[in-house]
């Protein structure tokens, strides 16, 4: 039977730029819930992948380690590892390390070394750098310094484990089953432009914030230059990595609220700005300027995720796409709505988002358990 991605297509190019699944789950509550209603969730989407990477990230799942911060590290060889260890020894405390445990799983050939390190900042630290701010320096010394070594999740009481396949298929392989959680992200790659390795599978992680994506960051070179001028160096080979940099020095460093990253990583046209009430023009033309070099340019639809919080955002023609379900205190993103339907078939409500326009949902406030809406997002969950 011929191939249905090659049926009128002139050129005979079996490349698909619409593919990847995204997944996203979050209790509102804060409880904590077993991986397998996502892990079934995004295998429904599997046709949307090509067996080239799959991930996933999960918050709240150390309980007995919430205060330190949780490197998962990927080794080539057993001589980066010796390195490594001595590199964390010399900068930080080691509260408690092990192999990230795993099962056999056939199609899988050729893993890398997986390791987890519970960390506590220690004397090495310079008084004068936050403890975040140092994390991110020597993440970024690690992957850039250290032969065969790489530090994909580095935040407290969350981790992600990625890698070459099939979603379902990393998640038998990393037995994510047995994990639990209140938020988890899920991934499904079919990569077009860079290369298929274990590094480069989604989500992408810096301290707690990890991204997953559906389609292509053309502005990844200025986007990349652009962050470097920050001390954020993208080692992953994959065009993703310069989303989880961005919101790390648009929200946490920048201290900027969600309103205004979507307007500058998802800015409004030209002409939409010039039609805008003067206030809101000027504003719109100053994040321009200042933050042009961050505008990701090209089709996406990412969620990102960090403690508390889960962002679903398209670009402002939404050329991916991106659905939102609810559920008592669940919340769902998805590439389809088929994917949220299959776990959770009677939903309170379902709609598709605008472009440019940021879902986010917050864990509720301990004393209320209203959701809430603000104009510029849709809000769900307790409102900052």
């Amino acid at each position: 039977m011929k191939d249905i991605r090659l049926i009128n297509n002139t050129y005979n190019d079996d490349k698909v730029i619409d593919a990847c699944s995204i997944f996203g789950a979050m209790n509102l509550s804060g409880a904590r819930f077993s991986g397998e209603s996502v892990i079934k969730a995004i295998a429904n989407m599997h046709d949307r992948g090509n067996g080239l990477g799959g991930g996933f990230s999960i918050y709240g799942l150390y309980p007995d380690f919430t205060d330190q911060y949780a490197f998962h590290i990927m080794f080539l060889s057993q001589r980066a590892r010796k390195d490594a260890e001595e590199f964390l020894l010399k900068n930080f405390n080691i509260v408690y390390k092990e192999e990230v445990p795993t099962r056999s799983v056939p199609v899988i050939k050729n893993p890398p070394l997986v390791c987890r390190y519970f960390l506590d900042t220690g004397a090495a630290k310079p008084e004068d750098i936050s403890d975040d701010d140092y994390v991110v320096e020597k993440v970024m010394e690690i992957n850039t310094g250290l032969s065969d070594t790489f530090v994909f999740s580095s935040g407290k009481n969350m981790a992600v484990l990625k890698g070459v396949g099939y979603p379902e298929q990393i998640a038998e392989y990393f037995c994510l089953e047995q994990y639990k959680g209140y938020l988890w992200t899920a991934h499904g790659r079919f990569p077009t432009n860079t290369v298929a390795w274990w590094g480069g599978a989604h989500p992408f992680s810096i301290l707690d914030w990890t991204v997953i994506h559906n389609g292509e960051i053309s502005s990844y070179g200025i986007n990349r230059r652009y962050l470097e001028q920050f001390g954020y160096m993208c080692t992953m080979q994959t065009d993703t990595e310069v989303v989880a940099y961005a919101v790390d020095l648009l929200i946490r460093k920048h201290n900027l609220p969600w309103k205004i990253v979507a307007k500058i990583v998802a800015a409004p046209f030209w002409d939409d700005i010039e039609r805008m009430p003067k206030k809101e023009k000027e504003l719109s033309m100053a994040l321009r300027q200042v933050y042009g070099s961050l505008l990701l340019n090209g089709p996406f639809a990412v969620i990102i995720a960090h403690q508390g919080e889960m962002i679903g955002l398209t670009d402002r023609i939404r050329l991916r796409p991106l659905t939102v379900g609810e559920k008592g205190d669940m919340l769902y993103l998805s590439s389809e709505e088929s994917a949220i339907r299959l776990i959770a078939p009677e939903l309170d409500k379902a709609w598709i988002p605008m472009g440019g326009e940021p879902v986010i949902g917050r864990l509720k406030d301990k004393t209320t358990k209203e959701s809430k809406m603000v104009k510029e997002s849709v809000t769900v969950g307790d409102k900052k």
